[in-house]
């Protein structure tokens, strides 16, 4: 009975629990397969139009760290120095942090303008591309913006005479940051209402954090009762990281223990929200 259930003409035929594990494999495989061609076509449409305003990107990413390295650098900090290294060394590492902050979270202006002007949010919804699909192939083209802002800073900075050690921590600090201030800026653009309520998220959370997370001057100067809760920012800890492998001082891994939760949380946040988007 056993041989004329499963052979017939002296062909085996597959057992029911061996083909039933070939079609999970065969679903999950495509299903995977599915996701990266997702993610693929967000991070890549967005590369797209980068390539297209790359220039005009690349001349407004130039324009802030030169006013700052001018005007701070050299009118006002010319001769100050802070420990062992020049106003303009321990500025630079700061600019690095928060231009990856500003340029990571800059694609919620993007995504904002997409969903109320030219509707391309409501045909993603449309198609068969998964929520975390879309929110990683955003955050990958929030993480390219921030390579190249750090590159232009980091060649304005060789002009000026002052040339950085960018190890593999640095650029990881400059990567972490810009992972979890891409994932904000989606679960911000997602949330809002009106593009006017984008611009006032930048107004009450970016513009502080820009000048009290530690780029401009060391927090040990400010009050002690703003310092703890400055130096739970992630800028905070993305300025300390960055500054201090450009410089060759001492990191506290807690900060990219930070950096991880900040990301992890932002991450879970964008996600969440996508399903209450409204066009």
């Amino acid at each position: 009975m056993r041989n004329k259930k499963y052979f017939s003409s002296g062909i085996e035929k597959p057992f029911p629990a061996s083909s039933k594990r070939i079609e999970n494999t065969l679903a999950a495989n495509e299903k995977r397969e599915n996701r990266v061609s997702a993610f693929s076509a967000v991070y890549f449409r967005e590369i797209l139009i980068l390539k297209h305003r790359l220039k005009r990107q690349v001349a407004g990413m130039a324009v802030s760290p030169l006013l700052y390295i001018l005007t701070f650098g050299h009118a006002l900090g010319g001769s100050l120095r802070i420990g062992e290294n020049t106003y303009l060394e321990f500025l630079l590492p700061g600019l690095v942090a928060m231009s990856s902050m500003t340029q990571a979270f800059g694609i919620s202006s993007d995504i904002n303008i997409s969903r109320f002007y030219f509707h391309t949010f409501e045909e993603i919804q449309a198609a068969p591309v998964g929520r975390f699909a879309y929110v990683f192939g955003e955050i990958c083209a929030g993480i390219t913006r921030v390579l190249i802002a750090t590159f232009v800073i980091l060649i304005i900075g060789r002009l000026f005479g002052v040339r950085l050690h960018c190890g593999a921590l640095f650029w990881l600090a400059v990567v972490l940051n810009g992972f979890a201030f891409s994932a904000l800026g989606i679960a911000t653009a997602l949330l809002v209402k009106t593009h006017a309520d984008q611009s006032l998220l930048n107004n009450f959370i970016i513009t502080p954090m820009a000048f009290l997370g530690g780029t401009f001057f060391p927090l040990e100067g400010l009050p002690a009762w703003t310092q703890t809760p400055l130096s739970a920012l992630p800028l905070t800890h993305a300025s300390r990281i960055i500054r201090a492998d450009a410089l060759g001082t001492p990191i506290a891994p807690a900060s990219f223990l930070v950096l991880i939760l900040a990301g992890l949380a932002a991450l879970v946040l964008a996600i969440a929200v996508i399903n209450r988007a409204k066009d």
